[in-house]
């Protein structure tokens, strides 16, 4: 099935499953993935996309600028031309990247997220007091930190080596508050805003 969301055509997906509710999102092709009760008739989807289409073209939108950004290579908060050539050493020179493979890439950020979100991390615990945590990172789809109070841990995403520092700043502030404010009410915000006065920014900008 395809619809048309404003001017774009987008193919639809239907996935069939044991739930109540319909939800929408959109994959790495752009395609909008529904996932609906077997029950309900594609004139019902259609019908609900129609009347959903202005929040569902600004979702496409999002997601297509988040593909963009996904296959192009960025580095902290700048982009880059990979080149790939027989070397020892990864080199940045005038906005591209020399290296052997992605192996050496790989292994180049990974010791980037090391030294530069513990570095980062640190430096604000000189700012922020908060009891002794482990710091952790991998790869998440849907959150950029986490923190576990109770395990006394935080958990970084390894995307925000694509950034800029400052939101890498943002999120550690964000979540080291959340050992004093455990939800997202008004006081959290307030902490967070004096030690993170453009939060508000940051929060837009990582949302893409």
């Amino acid at each position: 099935m395809e619809v048309y969301l404003k001017d774009r055509l987008v193919n639809v997906i239907i996935i069939p499953k044991k739930i109540k509710n319909i939800y929408f999102r959109f994959d790495e092709n752009l395609n909008l993935v529904i996932s609906t009760n077997k029950r309900v008739k594609e004139k019902e989807i259609k019908s609900l996309i129609k009347k959903n289409e202005d929040s569902l073209y600004r979702l496409l939108m999002k997601s297509a600028r988040k593909v963009i950004h996904d296959k192009e290579f960025w580095y902290l908060g700048n982009k880059y031309e990979i080149v790939y050539q027989d070397r020892k050493d990864l080199e940045f020179i005038d906005g591209v990247i020399y290296t052997k493979d992605d192996k050496m890439l790989e292994k180049f950020l990974k010791t980037q997220v090391d030294d530069i979100f513990t570095e980062e991390v640190a430096n604000l615990r000189k700012v922020i007091k908060t009891p002794d945590f482990t710091l952790k990172f991998r790869k998440m789809k849907t959150r950029w930190g986490v923190c576990n109070y109770k395990l006394k841990t935080i958990t970084l995403n390894t995307e925000l080596i694509k950034y800029r520092k400052e939101l890498l700043r943002y999120v550690i502030v964000h979540e080291m508050c959340h050992f004093y404010h455990h939800n997202h009410g008004r006081e959290f915000w307030q902490m967070v805003e004096e030690y993170y006065p453009n939060y508000k920014e940051a929060r837009k900008e990582l949302r893409g």
